[in-house]
């Protein structure tokens, strides 16, 4: 894919007559595609503000180190096949 300066320069003079004529979207496909860009950009835009709300909250709440849930041997209740001859 060699772009040449000739590539270019028509390229440019498309845009830039599409800005002249005050119709950008002088198809269906342009709309379509315009859209597309749009909903793309406000979907990377929303995830980057839920990762920023995401970080400000959880950074506010659990500053103090996590208490670890340690259950004594006798509390904890056996599990599997033993626990099914005790029960009546």
């Amino acid at each position: 894919m060699d772009l040449s300066v000739k590539d270019l320069e028509t390229t440019a003079r498309d845009v830039l007559g599409k800005l002249n004529s005050r119709q950008p979207f002088q198809s269906k496909w342009d709309t379509a595609a315009f859209i597309i860009f749009l909903v793309f950009v406000s979907a990377v835009f929303l995830l980057l503000l839920l990762a920023g709300i995401h970080c400000c909250c959880c950074t506010c709440c659990s500053r103090r180190p996590p208490r670890s849930q340690k259950v004594s041997p006798k509390k904890q209740s056996p599990r599997g096949v033993d626990n099914l001859a005790l029960e009546p």
